[in-house]
């Protein structure tokens, strides 16, 4: 990171500003962090931390072993950063589009999202581009990959931000951020969202296949959100219709279809009825990007015979298409006509 700010010197303040606040927040965390052994060895480490810690640890083993996830120093590390996020993302999309503002970054290519460490920042961030006209969301961050390049400090860590995770989530969070460091392609969101969703999916009930307790509490907890979105995407769904129609009467029927989505949500999809409330253009654009493609991922894990080290291999070499090209190839792997959730609608 902190060669990456030096290659942006001569870059706008904006630029600088942005990566200099990155490097020092990462590096920050990296201070914080300290070897799970020795939290476990601290008699003033909580009871309740030190065996969620424990657990950390058998399930970053069973990545590794069971689901050929990278094996690192990742997660085998702890940080308590004393606040609720890590990261805030600012996520922005046109008035009437689903076309994910993107930022650009050295190594990681461009993504859909801009993080900030500091939340005052991220909102002054997030209001100026409101102010040029997008609909903006900053939305708390509990984890992010820095994509292996972290091992040389010691790996991406563990954080409080959610650590404390129910069993299954816990597990999911791990595997997702992993798969992260498996396969990561530039400049497409959507499909590296999907793919490490859909490992941590599968891997969450992997983990979970030999504790029916801990495995019904999970998949009642997807459940509900596989409610969710499903209301989420009957909504995109007429919103896109909507900005496809005529201009003049775009703002009526876009304030209607909200309207609807507000007064379902508590019927439909309960527990997140804050979601629907504060939801904009910029909300359902990240959301496709996390689940639109995630089926089609499942299908190839099935074609690949559930068989962890081909199905990555399978997904790897999805990496030097184009972008269209490579959509296409997973939809004719997976079975899944799938979107591109990037994909621009009429403004």
């Amino acid at each position: 990171m902190l060669i990456a700010v030096a290659s942006l010197s001569l870059s706008g303040c904006s630029v600088v500003g942005h990566w200099g606040q990155a490097a020092g927040g990462h590096l920050g965390i990296i201070r914080a962090a300290k070897p799970v052994p020795v939290w476990l060895a601290d008699p003033a480490t909580p009871p309740d931390l030190a065996e969620r810690l424990r657990m950390s640890q058998q399930m970053r083993d069973f990545a590794s072993a069971q689901l050929a996830l990278p094996d690192n120093n990742s997660y085998r590390r702890y940080a308590d950063l004393g606040r609720p996020a890590v990261v805030w993302n600012i996520v922005a999309a046109p008035e009437f589009g689903f076309q994910l503002k993107t930022w650009c970054y050295p190594i990681m290519g461009c993504a859909g999202y801009q993080g900030w460490f500091d939340r005052d920042a991220a909102q002054r961030h997030a209001d100026e581009l409101k102010a040029e006209g997008w609909e903006v969301q900053v939305q708390p961050i509990p984890a992010y990959s820095t994509l292996g390049w972290s091992r040389w400090f010691g790996g991406d860590p563990l954080l409080n931000t959610f650590i404390r995770y129910p069993e299954g989530e816990l597990a999911a969070m791990i595997f997702h951020e992993l798969s992260h460091q498996r396969v990561y392609t530039s400049d497409d969101t959507g499909f590296n969202e999907a793919y490490a969703s859909a490992v941590e999916m599968l891997g969450a009930r992997q983990w979970l296949a030999a504790k029916p307790e801990a495995l019904a509490a999970f998949e009642a907890g997807r459940a509900r959100r596989a409610r969710f979105l499903a209301l989420a995407r009957e909504g995109r769904d007429k919103l896109k219709a909507v900005y496809a129609g005529p201009a003049e009467l775009r703002a009526e029927a876009k304030a209607a279809v909200m309207a609807e989505l507000r007064e379902r949500a508590p019927r439909e999809a309960p527990g997140y009825e804050a979601w629907f409330q504060r939801a904009n253009n910029a909300s359902f654009a990240i959301l496709s990007a996390y689940d639109d493609l995630v089926p089609a991922f499942m299908r190839l894990f099935e074609r690949e015979g559930g068989d962890w080290v081909k199905f990555h291999a399978a997904v790897e070499k999805l990496k030097p298409l184009e972008r269209e090209e490579r959509r296409a190839t997973l939809r004719g792997q997976g079975g899944s006509d799938v979107p591109d959730p990037q994909t621009r609608t009429a403004q």
